[in-house]
């Protein structure tokens, strides 16, 4: 059974299992899937409404570029968990010869590049979703504005749980260009992310004030 097919219990038990999967990718997937949702449920609760309706829009918009984000981080749970197999295979190679420690290498170097995937995905995708959390903060409606605060904080873990994962297998990875090109292209993402929620939530806060 795939991993987003289990029920909320079963997630979590498996999680806290010894099993390998879920661990902090598909998780910061989930919690991911979980923020943009807020999201969604705050465009649903603002469509229609009269006092809203120079946003209508927009909201629609967001509606539909929220759903889709949703759907690919619910994908990226089960994603993640296929892309660590590989490794988890490799990891028992033999090494008793010389050959033999140079084909397990080569193997493992493959499968890191493999495995950080679905925390680079889920990196990418939480930072486009903390994107649209940030117009719904000023056009969503006041009776659901605590659930973006809420959806950014999840958005805002997720992310950089994901790039917790990024950084535990570009530490196993020798490849030095890829490396440098990887952080070139993720840490302005996840610095700029984490910085809009952080003022969306403060901007919540003071709309509760």
């Amino acid at each position: 059974m795939k991993l987003v097919q289990a029920s909320c219990v079963g997630f979590v038990d498996e999680t806290f299992s010894k099993a390998p999967v879920p661990g902090g990718g598909g998780v910061a997937a989930l919690a991911g899937a979980l923020g943009i949702a807020l999201g969604g449920m705050v465009c649903n609760l603002t469509t229609g409404k009269k006092k809203y309706a120079q946003y209508e829009e927009d909201i629609q918009r967001i509606m539909k570029e929220a759903e889709a984000l949703k759907n690919r981080l619910m994908e990226l749970i089960d994603e993640d968990a296929q892309n660590f197999y590989p490794l988890s295979q490799a990891y028992g190679l033999p090494k008793n010869t010389e050959e033999e420690k140079k084909i397990k290498e080569e193997t493992l170097q493959k499968c890191f590049k493999v495995a950080i995937q679905g925390p680079v995905d889920i990196m990418k995708v939480c930072y486009d979703s903390i994107k649209l959390q940030e117009e719904l903060v000023d056009k969503g409606s006041m009776l659901a504005i605590s659930d973006v605060g809420c959806g950014v904080l999840l958005l805002k873990g997720a992310m950089q749980s994901g790039w917790l994962n990024v950084v535990v297998n570009l530490n196993c990875i020798t490849d030095e260009q890829y490396k440098a090109d990887l952080r070139a292209e993720l840490v302005p993402l996840m610095d700029e992310g984490c910085k809009i929620c952080d003022e969306v939530y403060e901007k919540v806060l003071a709309k509760l004030a």
